[in-house]
């Protein structure tokens, strides 16, 4: 009697990535939510000015954890090639450093906190950065002995917009921030929305990898 694919060690291991990936793209979808939601409920007050800002509100800890989660899951991240592995670790280094090096504190900063919110911009710059390269370079290939089936191609469309999506807010976001601190746009928490999206199209991009939609037709 034939086994079923999926009882087989190498579909198991397949299933488990999958999963990864899903709960990667869980993570990214919910984080800008439940950081706002949660903030509102139990603290009170309206929005941050930006998601890292969060650090210091009662959503600390979820915001810290699911960065960190984030980096662990990327530790283990596998492609078909090593700049898969690669990227996926520098990934988890630059979201990891993010958690642990905090944005600029609400009052004024001293010489070492601002140190330490340079190297979170910078760490936080370069995780989207290397985020869109996930998904406008590393989820678009394609096996050169097959042919596209018509789900890649709408998976390609998805990481195509997603990954685009992350470098116009990171350029956005970093044109804001060359503009005055009194600036009437800052009223609006503009870099706020701009992460927010952005981790949103990371979210998206991870939730089509692990196939929890257009999965290919067996």
């Amino acid at each position: 009697m034939n086994m079923l694919p999926f009882s087989t060690p190498n579909s198991s291991l397949v299933l488990s990535f999958l999963d990864l990936r899903k709960a990667i793209g869980v993570i990214g979808l919910a984080l800008p939510f439940v950081l706002a939601l949660g903030k509102i409920i139990l603290e009170g007050g309206g929005l941050q000015s930006s998601i890292s800002s969060y650090y210091y509100t009662i959503m600390r800890d979820v915001f810290v954890g699911s960065l960190v989660a984030i980096g662990v899951f990327m530790t283990s991240y596998r492609g078909y090639e090593r700049i898969d592995a690669v990227a996926g670790k520098l990934a988890a280094a630059f979201a990891i450093g993010a958690a642990l090096f905090p944005t600029f504190p609400p009052t004024q900063a001293n010489a070492t906190q601002t140190l330490i919110a340079v190297l979170h911009g910078i760490f936080a710059a370069l995780l989207f950065l290397s985020l869109a390269f996930f998904s406008l370079a590393l989820f678009r290939k394609t096996n050169p002995s097959k042919t596209p089936t018509p789900q890649k191609r709408k998976r390609n469309f998805v990481y195509t917009v997603c990954g685009i999506g992350i470098v116009i807010c990171v350029v956005f976001a970093v044109f804001l921030n060359l503009l005055p601190k009194d600036s009437f746009i800052f009223r609006l928490n503009p870099i706020f929305w701009l992460e927010a999206f952005a981790i949103v199209f990371f979210g998206i991009s991870w939730f089509v990898k692990g196939e929890a939609i257009l999965k290919d037709e067996v």
